[in-house]
């Protein structure tokens, strides 16, 4: 594991490093490396094998450089091509699952929710599913909770509005001092 992220590191170094090379240099480095594929293709199995990293890096490179397609030696352009799409399979297949847990409220149901919400403001969570599974929709309470109208209520008036409000009938009164009065 660790040995595969060595290699993505050095490969994101070396790529790093590239971009400060002069052309020159890069050109007789590619040369290089072609000409030690064409030597291991030569004395290598007639089949490689890739893991997975391998297949992502080479897919990455495909996606931000469709022409390196150009440059393949040691595997054919259409594996890689083939590899870029499995892997867009692959994502939309975990992005289209079906996950675990409660199971979605239709639409018409929760619409029914918020009308008879709307219509009769008295009722809670709990009095709606009632009525919802008497005429056979079974619901959770909770659900029915998260889909009726909110209701906007006025804001509750603040301590300093109650006290400006009510400042004739409170009584201030100091008991230290009238304590202190009766002892002394």
């Amino acid at each position: 594991m660790f040995e595969r992220m060595g290699d993505v590191l050095k490969l994101i170094w070396w790529a790093v490093i590239g971009l400060f090379r002069t052309r020159a240099s890069l050109e007789a480095e590619i040369l290089t490396l072609r000409q030690q594929l064409n030597v291991l293709r030569r004395n290598a199995p007639k089949r490689i094998a890739f893991n997975n990293l391998d297949r992502l890096i080479f897919s990455m490179l495909y996606r931000v450089a469709p022409g390196i397609v150009n440059a393949l030696a040691i595997v054919e352009p259409q594996t890689i091509i083939h590899w870029h799409r499995a892997g867009f399979r692959l994502f939309w297949r975990w992005k289209s699952r079906t996950r675990p847990g409660r199971p979605k409220v239709p639409l018409e149901i929760r619409q029914l929710i918020r009308e008879m919400s709307l219509a009769n403001p008295l009722w809670g969570a709990p009095r709606i599913h009632g009525e919802l599974l008497k005429i056979g929709i079974d619901v959770g309470q909770t659900s029915v909770a998260k889909y009726m109208a909110r209701r906007r209520r006025p804001p509750s008036q603040g301590w300093k509005t109650f006290l400006r409000n009510h400042a004739d009938g409170i009584a201030s009164i100091d008991l230290f001092g009238l304590f202190a009065e009766s002892c002394g």
